[in-house]
């Protein structure tokens, strides 16, 4: 597995990964709506024409396997859309992504946040297990409780 940067011509891929990966969430929550399976293809490509963005892929041979986007904003790197193909998910992949993102932001942030919806015990764990600790929980329908993590960096 190599991991680097995703350019403007993996944004097809990349898009049908993140459907693939987000449709167990979307089974978990009772949403089929989930903004990562609406997002438009225009989004993922203008996301990967920023020059600002930070988007990396997970690639096995000629595949691409995961992905994870990235944004500095003053001290802190906001992390969002991890996804891991679903039958490549336990193998590491999601942790080799968002190591490769403290790698990338050191020295540009001073820590990282996400979220996660609060029943995603999966996603939960990993976080917890790269070290990022729970500041807070946002409600945002009836399904969904979002949870903020953060990791300082350094």
């Amino acid at each position: 597995m190599i991991v680097s940067r995703a350019g403007v011509r993996d944004a097809g891929e990349i898009l049908t990964l993140q459907r693939a990966a987000y449709v167990t969430e979307a089974q978990l929550y009772g949403d089929p709506f989930l903004a990562p399976l609406v997002e438009p293809p225009e989004q993922v490509r203008a996301l990967l024409e920023d020059g600002d963005a930070v988007v990396l892929k997970a690639v096995d041979g000629a595949r691409v396997i995961g992905a994870v986007r990235a944004r500095v904003q003053g001290e802190t790197c906001l992390v969002g859309r991890l996804v891991v193909a679903p039958d490549r998910q336990g193998e590491g992949v999601g942790g080799a992504l968002m190591k490769a993102v403290e790698a990338e932001v050191a020295g540009r942030a001073t820590a990282l946040v996400l979220f996660t919806g609060h029943l995603s015990e999966g996603n939960l764990r990993l976080y917890r297990r790269l070290g990022y600790a729970e500041f807070r929980r946002e409600r945002v329908s009836d399904h969904l409780v979002l949870v903020h993590l953060r990791k300082p960096l350094g």
